[in-house]
């Protein structure tokens, strides 16, 4: 049932883009009331660094959100230019690369079961581009706007009835996944060598890994909720040498840290060697690693053999009683903006753990989830990452040691 005064029958057109694909990114979704053909709200927003099908994923999340919010209870149409996308929502396409499914599955709960999924040509889906392309090139705010007339967009690209998409078809399905290769706006070349004056100074971040505690000696998971140790002499010694390798670069200018005993003590040998005050932000923490706790992957394998595999194989997946990957990305990503918003052209200290130094050395390389099992960050060590203002990043230094 709709509510009072909300449309019966709503049409989302949503659209994403990148430029480089991976490049700066951004999404755009729009809903509109099938029978007056009315926009009744619309949304757009950045992504940073990110390919096509990230941003359009994003594009229909948003677009599905804002009809749950604005015109809850309406029967839904979805229009995307996007085959991939729209074949995969419908059923009829499995989700096979890693940065899509934990999307789908964001997706799929969002949309009412009768949802209508629709193909349409790019060209009839220029509402949803032009909002893509007005966040990218500046000339509209992020977020929520309500445009209320559908003289805001021109109705005969939107609402045309879509064409059948000319595709190859064996036995009334695809051959293979298609990849999006229409062109895009010439981005800012992402090359890091390439960078200009004129694109902005980058953020630093350089992220020290605690030193060594008796959990670490003994390699045992040891995350947020559990036993809270600090660090032994030897992890001393290893904070001392990075607080000396961090003097001898004299730019830094700000020191935040997780609030976990082992990541404050590091910290303080740092703030109290470059004569800076320390903060703390709570999105900095380690993963919680709930019943895992205090054991080692051995007693993990043997203890939870099936849960195990899933948590390596799946973000979504948590440990029993502890916090998944995906959760972790999501906060220390919120940790992120707060600190490339508040030391815009600094350099900062953030002195955390392996988990959300893996996590955002992810986001700057914009990889699969699967890679943070495949990167080792040793404890005393400094990874340095940059990002410039109009979202373009590189990792400088990964996993370093200090002398």
């Amino acid at each position: 049932m709709t509510a009072a005064g909300s449309p019966s029958r709503v049409i989302i057109e949503a659209d994403g883009g990148s430029r480089g694909n991976p490049g700066p990114a951004a999404y755009g979704a729009l809903v509109r009331d099938a029978d007056s053909g009315k926009v009744i709200v619309e949304r757009a927003g950045r992504l940073g660094i990110a390919s096509n099908n990230v941003a359009e994923y994003h594009s229909l999340i948003a677009g599905l959100e804002l009809v749950a919010e604005y015109a809850p209870g309406a029967s839904v149409e979805v229009r995307m230019d996007s085959k991939l996308v729209i074949e995969q929502m419908a059923g009829r396409w499995k989700v096979k690369h890693p940065d899509m499914r934990p999307l789908a599955l964001r997706a799929r709960p969002l949309a009412p079961a009768d949802t209508t999924w629709t193909w349409v040509p790019r060209e009839q889906n220029a509402a949803a581009d032009a909002l893509v392309n007005a966040v990218l090139d500046g000339q509209r705010p992020e977020g929520i706007t309500f445009p209320g007339t559908i003289l805001d967009h021109p109705p005969d690209a939107t609402l045309a009835a879509p064409t059948e998409p000319a595709t190859d078809l064996a036995a009334g399905r695809p051959a293979a996944e298609p990849v999006d290769t229409a062109p895009q706006p010439a981005p800012h070349d992402p090359l890091i060598g390439w960078r200009t004056p004129d694109q902005g100074v980058p953020t630093t971040l350089v992220l020290l890994r605690h030193g060594v505690t008796p959990s670490t000696e003994a390699q045992l998971f040891s995350g947020t909720g559990g036993s809270d140790p600090g660090l032994t002499p030897a992890g001393q010694e290893q904070a001392a040498r990075a607080a000396a390798w961090l003097d001898r670069r004299r730019d830094v200018t700000a020191v935040v840290t997780s609030p976990l005993r082992r990541a404050r003590e590091t910290a303080t040998v740092a703030a109290d060697r470059l004569g800076l005050e320390m903060a703390v932000d709570d999105g900095l923490t380690e993963l919680a690693f709930g019943a895992w706790d205090g054991l080692t992957l051995a007693q993990v394998r043997a203890g939870w053999p099936e849960d195990l595999l899933h948590w390596f194989a799946d973000e979504q997946k948590s440990p029993p009683g502890g916090e998944s990957l995906a959760a972790l990305a999501a906060r220390v990503g919120s940790a992120l903006e707060r600190l490339l918003a508040t030391h815009a052209g600094e350099t900062v200290l953030i002195v955390s753990h392996v988990t959300p130094i893996k996590a955002v050395v992810r986001r700057a390389l914009d990889a699969p989830a699967h890679v943070v099992h495949r990167m080792n960050v040793a404890p005393g060590s400094l990874t340095v990452v940059q990002w410039w203002p109009d979202g373009v990043t590189a990792l400088r230094t990964f996993s370093h040691v200090p002398d």
